[in-house]
């Protein structure tokens, strides 16, 4: 699957389309989970931006790196992205947030993952 565009205008990405703009530094990953969330397992490269704090302007703009968010499943994402793209930004995120990332066998920073 590529991304396609919602009937609003937001750009969704596939999580194997993620990996590949990520591995090219050509996006900026926001994860918009909460901080026990984050730190529980992340996306590596992912920064945290918690949706229950979060203002669209206080994010870099649009630049040479796309923002990108993504969440558990994809909800709280969604709404980043329609709250950046009412900043006047252009809004993106990552279908299936988190969970479709490790579906598709992706891989992830768990906690006690690190060598003891």
């Amino acid at each position: 699957m590529m991304s396609h565009t919602t009937p609003d205008g937001i750009t969704e990405y596939d999580p194997e389309e993620v990996r590949e703009l990520l591995e090219q530094d050509r996006i900026l990953l926001v994860d918009v989970r909460e901080p026990m969330e984050y730190a529980a397992e992340r996306i590596l490269g992912a920064l945290l931006y918690a949706l229950s704090t979060f203002d669209a302007a206080h994010l870099p703009p649009e630049g040479e790196r796309k923002v990108v968010f993504h969440c558990a499943a994809g909800g709280r994402s969604l709404t980043a992205a329609r709250m950046r793209q009412a900043a006047g930004q252009a809004g993106a995120h990552m279908a299936g947030g988190i969970s479709e990332w490790k579906a598709q066998g992706l891989p992830t920073v768990r906690v006690g993952s690190r060598p003891a």
